[in-house]
């Protein structure tokens, strides 16, 4: 509709004031009217839903038709078990969803995008949730679009429509064009519609309509209604849970099979092979990792980091390489210009003479995009710096612009490294260009000198060209600028001289300290700058990213290097500069085809193509565009490089918590396997009841596993050793050995827990300890019931106690700090206390079929199932005495340890 209306038109239909926008009061009645500025997220799952989406599982399934089953056998207790088991574990699920989605709905608050508008005369910087209808928005290049917009000024504006049109050129916009028809989007030069982007220019226009009214909106309303996908982290662990549930139901039915061939009681084997293919399968293990990565993603919040995207977090503890840009990530991003260098003459900046350095001062400030107000600046830092310094002249943009208003512009770009503004001044126009040194003095063909235009000559080009590499030599940021007056055209050609401004954005001191623990680490820190080399060296040594001017590459040479010319110089090259967008992206793309893990930081436009490739896009969230940050995985609240190494060493924790997560869901749910199979191949009664087996599974394989996920690591270890490989499997570095292990161990004392009764009946009539002696004791119902509980529990316990040594199977549980992780102890009592009731408590003895247990019986089987907690100790026993080189000696402890232990049995 505003496409085809013209500027005026469009302004009288918004009832708005294209001088000075709305009021405030007026943008707060708007506001009541149309509501926020936001997409509405899809129709949230209500308490119920979510409970039912967790039944929608084969696995839960399968469980359902068992308790069917049970019904019509009349086993209506364990019917009853496995229905509360269901609904735990749904409950459970619930839980831990909701959980992680409040996670994320926090992180949402966290990344709204701003606009600049004007209100009641005056340039400000909001939220763009509080964007009305009729509100003026200011457009520059790198900002995303914040509403649907008629433009009311171009300049050279252009922008990138692909979300909505599915054009990857930008498209060239035009405030005066007015359609004559229906016309698709793409073609509408005069609008600009929310979440595309700026790629060139500036401009203004009117807000036309916000949140769900926008173009974008409507395609949200379908986004909304698509289905949820995992993350590719909880694919893959769904693929490992598929495949273990292939190896779990091949084992069980197995188990019926020789059950049948044994000829037991067909319902009972029947519904526990059942009940042991659901809890061999860690079907939770999905859940706990989305609630870990959520969790962590909340942590990271609290250190300055904001997290797009969740398997980031995971892929942050590969990382092996960081490819920083200089400025505002690696030093302070408070630009102050410390040197000038005019009429020949090098000066600090506050030696400057107003009157005699006039044009220089001017040119600085007109040839400027950032505005300062009393109460905040916008703009670039370089500007703003420029802005202050001629603030301390008592020169303000605003004034001089009343005087020589500006009337074009040519904005700066990468490729030009330069930009041009156009003023109308008495007797004619004047020209301004400011931007890189190298690039205006090549255009100059005057200079001014002593307030006299004259002509550049080789011996005053080298002069300048030698004032501009000494600033460049002390890690200054230096700029020229110069001027043409009387011509009323942009060509930036035949220009006079000026002078240079040298600016200082000093180190981060935080960040040398980061570079080094990155390096201690095993991480590489890659400087990637536009400036010239001479800056961006002295920049990193004093960081100590590099150490000698050999280990620096400049565009021009990247440029003329092949693909194997660049790969092999990688490996000795610290620092990039003067670089173009194009040259960011190959640097990345050959550092990953090396089999590097690359992360790339970035705030401006150029940047977003190599923080798009990067494994890690990390974007700045103070001086980043929006482009840059729509681009990155990772944004920096504080934009400080020290943070990222906060990030690395978070991501590193996360995933040694998932890695401890799943190989103790996988070890304890083997256990169980080993447990029953080994029982029933030898011929014996069952050792545990499909309601134990379910039991056990509902306390261990949620709080726990939950209490690995979420646990404090040891920092200084985590940054100590090298980044890992990303494709290396959960089970490498002796995960594989660690499960089955563990999981063997676990079957182990549960079944001598199981057979303890048995063999002391054996002893007392002096019976040979044989398969059918046992098999025949066994047969006795009180017998039966009694092995049962102590195999039921000894299994519950030893996982618990699993759990504690899994948080660190190189330290002693002595030497842990087991306060860092409350959830833990809450876990493991909990545990206790509920295997307890099953034994304790008159009610549920009768559904589970257990026995009451006596302090002595109690005091065994806790011993007992302390033996996956007194293998950690003697590996790690083992371990320390073989690091001090008594192999032999620490072999030798382990075993009398071990033989103490069976003593006592």
């Amino acid at each position: 509709m505003f496409e085809k209306l013209t500027i005026q038109e469009t302004v009288k239909e918004l009832q708005g004031d294209e001088k000075n926008g709305l009021t405030d009061e007026e943008a707060r009645i708007r506001l009541d009217s149309h509501g926020r500025n936001v997409l509405r997220e899809a129709k949230k799952t209500t308490v119920v839903g979510a409970f039912f989406e967790q039944l929608n599982d084969p696995l839960i399934y399968v469980l359902l038709a068992a308790t069917v089953i049970s019904i019509l056998l009349g086993e209506i207790s364990d019917a009853a078990i496995i229905v509360t088991v269901i609904v735990l574990n749904a409950v459970v699920g619930v839980i831990q969803e909701g959980k992680a989605q409040k996670a994320l709905d926090a992180l949402k608050k966290l990344t709204s995008p701003r606009a600049v508008v004007k209100r009641g005369g005056k340039q400000m910087e909001i939220a763009a949730s509080e964007l009305v209808p009729g509100d003026l928005v200011f457009l520059d290049a790198g900002r995303q679009v914040p509403a649907d917009l008629r433009l009311l000024d171009t300049v050279n504006l252009k922008i990138e429509e692909s979300a909505l049109t599915g054009e990857t050129v930008p498209v060239e916009k035009d405030a005066h064009f007015t359609a004559r028809g229906e016309l698709s989007m793409g073609d509408r030069v005069n609008m600009a519609y929310m979440s595309t982007v700026v790629t060139y220019g500036r401009g203004e226009g009117i807000v036309t309509n916000t949140g769900m009214d926008t173009e974008i909106g409507k395609i949200a309303a379908i986004i909304n209604e698509a289905p949820k996908e995992m993350t590719p982290l909880q694919r893959r662990l769904g693929d490992l849970g598929k495949l273990l549930s292939i190896v779990a139901v091949v084992l069980c039915v197995a188990l019926f099979g020789i059950a049948l061939l044994q000829k037991r009681d067909v319902a009972d084997m029947f519904l526990t092979a059942i009940s042991l293919a659901v809890a061999a399968v860690p079907e939770g293990l999905p859940a706990v990792v989305t609630i870990v990565l959520a969790l962590s993603v909340s942590k990271m919040v609290k250190v300055n980091t904001i997290v797009r995207r969740l398997p980031s977090v995971e892929t942050l503890g590969a990382v092996s390489i960081v490819c920083s840009d200089k400025t505002g990530t690696l030093t302070q991003n408070k630009m102050t210009v410390a040197k000038c260098f005019v009429n020949l003459q090098m000066m600090d900046s506050d030696q400057l003479n107003p009157d005699r350095q006039k044009e220089f001062l001017e040119g600085m400030t007109l040839c400027n995009d950032g505005v300062c107000s009393d109460e905040e600046c916008i703009g670039e830092p370089t500007e703003l710096a420029l802005l202050e310094l001629s603030g301390k002249y008592h020169i303000r943009r605003e004034q001089l612009e009343k005087a020589k208003p500006r009337t074009d512009e040519k904005p700066f770009d990468s490729k030009r490294k330069m930009m041009t503004t156009q003023h109308r001044q008495a007797g004619g126009y004047i020209n301004y260009t400011k931007g890189a040194p190298d690039e205006v003095l090549k255009r100059c063909t005057k200079m001014l000198l002593d307030g006299r235009e004259v002509r550049m000559t080789d011996v005053y080009r080298r002069q300048i060209e030698k004032a501009s590499e000494r600033m460049s030599a002390q890690a200054l940021r230096v700029l020229a600028v110069s001027m043409k007056k009387d011509k009323k055209d942009l060509q930036e050609k035949d220009l006079t001289f000026i002078g240079l401004t040298g600016m200082i954005d000093p180190p981060r001191p935080e960040a040398a300290g980061a570079v080094e623990k990155f390096r201690s680490a095993g991480v590489t820190t890659v400087m990637i700058t536009g400036d010239h080399v001479d800056t961006a060296f002295a920049i990193a040594r004093d960081l100590g990213i590099a150490r000698e001017q050999s280990e620096c590459l400049t565009g021009p040479q990247l440029s003329s290097m092949t693909d194997a010319e660049l790969a092999d110089a990688l490996d000795n090259v610290r620092v990039f500069a003067r670089v173009s967008p194009e040259h960011k992206v190959r640097i990345v793309k050959a550092l990953k085809a090396k089999d590097k893990i690359v992360a790339m930081t970035g705030d401006g436009v150029n940047d977003a193509p190599s923080l798009k490739t990067a494994d890690i896009g990390i974007a700045m969230g103070v001086s980043g565009t929006d482009v840059a940050k729509n681009a990155s995985d990772i944004i920096l609240t504080d934009d400080n490089f020290a943070t990222i190494e906060r990030a690395i060493e978070e991501g590193r924790g996360i995933y040694e918590n998932i890695k401890k997560s799943v190989l103790f869901l996988l070890s304890s749910n083997f256990g169980e396997i080993i447990t029953m199979f080994l029982a029933i191949i030898a011929g014996l009664a069952s050792p545990l009841k499909a309601s134990h087996i379910l039991w056990v599974n509902l306390i261990t394989d949620s709080l726990p596993a939950l209490a690995l996920g979420v646990d404090e690591n040891d920092r200084e270890e985590l940054m100590e050793n090298p980044p890992r490989d990303s494709k290396e499997s959960l089970f490498a570095g002796g995960g594989l050995a660690c499960t089955l292990f563990y999981g063997c161990l676990i079957g182990a004392v549960s079944l001598t827990a199981f057979l303890i009764l048995p063999l002391s009946v054996l002893r007392e009539g002096n019976m040979a300890f044989t398969i059918a002696n046992i098999a025949e004791v066994l047969k006795t119902e009180a017998i039966l019931n009694r092995s049962q509980t102590y195999a039921f529990t000894v299994l519950c316990l030893s996982e618990l106690f699993h759990a504690v040594g899994m948080r660190d199977v190189a330290k002693s549980v002595f030497r842990m700090n087991h306060l860092s992780n409350k959830l833990m102890i809450g876990a493991f009592v909990m545990g206790f206390v509920l295997q307890a009731a099953v034994t304790e408590i008159p009610a549920l003895i009768g559904v589970f079929g257990t026995v009451a247990l006596s302090f002595e019986e109690w005091g065994n089987l806790i011993f007992l199932a302390a033996f996956p907690l007194l293998a950690h100790e003697i590996f790690v026993l083992v371990s320390l005495l073989k690091r001090k080189g008594s192999p032999k000696a620490g072999y030798k402890a382990a075993a009398n340890t071990v033989i103490t232990y069976w003593q006592r049995m």
